[in-house]
């Protein structure tokens, strides 16, 4: 238990939920089926799941019990007919797709895990480095494994690279019986890597305890992998290091060793791994691990790679590099440090932190998580029904500030920053709808707000202001219940195919067959399956196809200027013809974005992307013989949103190529 958090202490009136009870939302063309693959929870006795609004209810409810919690322990003011009435409009917005949580917060947030076990999965994602790793071994792999297990993406470094030397462990072994839990996995990784990192014995594992493979999880649903996954990791990680033995640890061994944790975690019953690998920019090793067909193959597919620029460093290289799948991505960390949003003056509110997470919104602190909150402006009448939804996101996001993890290390700085991410989502359809120019001025004037918000609520939290307030996030899952364009990004096409990712022996599997859906197998991550759904985009302007890398680039420094004082989550989709422009643009914007990725837009080598353009032909043929899906008696558990609610963050590397 944390503290004595009371998840369940705030309550709406039932009078209110009435408006909303057997009602559905305005859904987008795929909302109702991803919100009940992803979000909606098996309620218990009931023999069924969620319906949007009971999840709405739980939402709110845990979030206004945490602030009632928080007062309550700190003997502070309450007003609980204010907080009913800021809860109702709270759920009004969530429920019209004014605002959302994150897809960790729909899936979580009001539920006994948050109380048994803290808010480290209510956050999207975190970043640790392995600079100390000479002084603090093992922990950075400790808290990307306990992390990715609870569903937090992680970014990681390889700053570790040179400060330690794998060591011969000691001849004798001892029995090591691995627990049958997170933390009972995350203690082996542990005691393994002990064993080179400072020369102890070396263990001998028994897997008896583990349950096997089918059992069911309750806390995250799904059904259990087995110890396969583990023993399969803990053996890799054994031969990597034996292999190694009397020579410093490279930067190589950090990318392989946190891949194959991603990978187990995977195998382990987490639907998909988030990670980003961010090396230095003169590591050619690093920087072309990927092109190791073998290990690509393996295990190195787990992360996304970025490297730690340097302004004014030549980007001949890199662009090569970047020219072939896309790879690697570039993090200003200078701009980071130095900068809120890239108009006000240096303010070095970061200068401590050394990473960001894996898609890239947020600047980050080492053992640092990342919480979110989505915004709507196209779904936004005028400024002023804007500004009030401001308020409603922020005060989610600052409450979830409020709930200590169980990482101490973690505890200590997030308590210290109340780091929180504000985003907007469907932005490019926003500037269709009102236009760039109001759009830039309604982000000057939201991001002012913001931060008079978080004075007066601090003050009366009396927690500290948080250190950064907004961010753009790719927001690829969220944004699919309203069916807007995912973050900065422009729409794939007016025609596509959209492949929703779903566990292997889903109920939701049959129904989507059922009702004419092409279902094949995921080539990449064991135990899952692919639906793909012909779509037609609404409001449909202009494609990626359409839009140069300067214009995607130039959408993203606006932001990075005027209203993300973390980060701006930008996938350039490039072009062949404009692959020769890629080192003039990374030039040009060094000094007015903090990170960038990239992916060329066709015959770029991945595999059952997200997305697939196909034409209104096409789009007739496979979406004329679809039955309706009737999803409201859907039974099993929901497995949540894995990390950081964005298929940008997402590997989709061909493995043969």
């Amino acid at each position: 238990m944390i503290g004595n958090l009371d998840i369940k202490c705030f309550k709406l009136n039932e009078n209110f939920l009435k408006n909303y009870k057997g009602k559905q939302p305005e859904w987008g063309p795929l909302g109702y089926f991803t919100y009940k693959r992803t979000y909606a929870r098996h309620i218990h006795g009931q023999d069924r799941k969620e319906e949007y609004w009971e999840t709405v209810k739980r939402v709110v409810e845990g979030c206004f019990s945490i602030q009632k919690n928080h007062c309550q322990d700190l003997k502070l003011p309450w007003n609980e007919q204010k907080a009913i009435k800021s809860a109702q409009r709270m759920y009004e917005k969530i429920w019209n797709f004014k605002f959302t949580p994150p897809g960790r917060g729909f899936w979580i947030m009001g539920t006994d895990f948050i109380a048994e076990h803290g808010s480290m999965a209510l956050n999207n994602c975190g970043f640790v480095s392995t600079n100390d790793i000479e002084v603090k071994y093992t922990q950075a792999f400790e808290f990307l494994m306990h992390s990715l297990m609870v569903g937090v993406g992680v970014g990681f470094d390889t700053r570790g690279a040179g400060k330690l030397f794998i060591k011969q462990p000691k001849n004798e072994k001892f029995k090591f019986t691995i627990p049958d839990s997170r933390e009972g996995w995350v203690k082996a990784l542990k005691k393994l890597l002990k064993a080179y990192f400072l020369g102890e014995k070396q263990p001998d594992f028994d897997y008896s305890k583990i349950r096997p493979k089918g059992e069911p999880l309750k806390s995250f649903g799904g059904t259990a992998s087995g110890p396969e996954p583990l023993k399969n990791m803990l053996n890799d990680i054994d031969i990597i290091l034996n292999g190694r033995i009397g020579d410093a640890i490279n930067s190589l061994d950090i990318l392989d060793i946190m891949n194959l944790i991603g990978k187990c975690v995977v195998a382990g019953g987490v639907r998909r791994s988030a990670e980003i690998g961010l090396g230095k920019p003169d590591d050619k090793e690093f920087i072309k691990a990927k092109q190791n067909q073998k290990k690509l193959r393996s295990h190195r597919w787990v992360s996304n790679n970025s490297i730690i620029a340097e302004k004014g460093m030549d980007y001949s290289f890199i662009s090569e590099q970047i020219a072939k799948n896309g790879e690697p991505g570039l993090f200003w960390l200078e701009n980071a440090q130095k900068y809120s949003r890239m108009i006000d003056p240096p303010d070095n509110k970061d200068k401590n932190a050394l990473g960001m997470n894996p898609c890239g919104e947020q600047t980050l602190e080492s053992f640092e998580l990342c919480c979110l909150a989505e915004t709507y402006p196209s779904r936004h009448q005028n400024w002023e029904e804007f500004k009030e939804t401001l308020k409603y996101a922020y005060i989610y996001a600052k409450t979830v500030t409020l709930v200590n993890t169980q990482v101490k290390v973690t505890n200590a700085v997030m308590l210290k920053n109340r780091r929180m991410g504000i985003s907007q989502t469907g932005i490019t359809e926003a500037f269709s709808r009102h236009g760039k120019h109001k759009m830039i001025e309604w982000c000057k004037k939201g991001y002012k707000y913001l931060k008079k918000l978080d004075e007066k609520y601090s003050d009366w939290l009396c927690v500290p202001k948080s250190t950064k307030i907004t961010t753009v996030k790719p927001s690829g899952t969220v944004s699919i219940l309203p069916g807007v364009s995912h973050g900065i990004h422009f729409p794939h096409s007016k025609y596509y195919i959209r492949r929703i990712r779903i566990q292997e022996g889903s109920e939701l599997i049959k129904l989507a067959k059922e009702a004419g859906y092409k279902v094949i197998k995921d080539k990449y991550s064991e135990n899952t399956m692919i639906i793909e759904f012909p779509v037609k985009k609404e409001y449909f302007t202009r494609g990626k196809g359409d839009v140069s890398i300067w214009e995607q680039a130039e959408n993203a420094a606006l932001y990075q200027k005027y209203w993300s004082d973390n980060q701006v989550s930008i996938t350039v989709s490039f072009k062949d013809e404009e692959k020769k422009d890629l080192r003039y643009l990374l030039q040009s914007y060094e000094d007015k974005l903090k990170a960038i990725s990239f992916l060329p837009l066709k015959e770029h080598g991945y595999e059952q992307a997200p997305y697939e353009e196909i034409s209104e032909e096409e789009y007739k043929r496979l979406s004329d013989h679809l039955k309706p899906l009737y999803l409201e008696k859907v039974k099993e558990k929901a497995r949540g949103q894995i990390f950081c609610d964005s298929e940008e963050c997402e590997i989709h590397i061909n493995k043969n190529q």
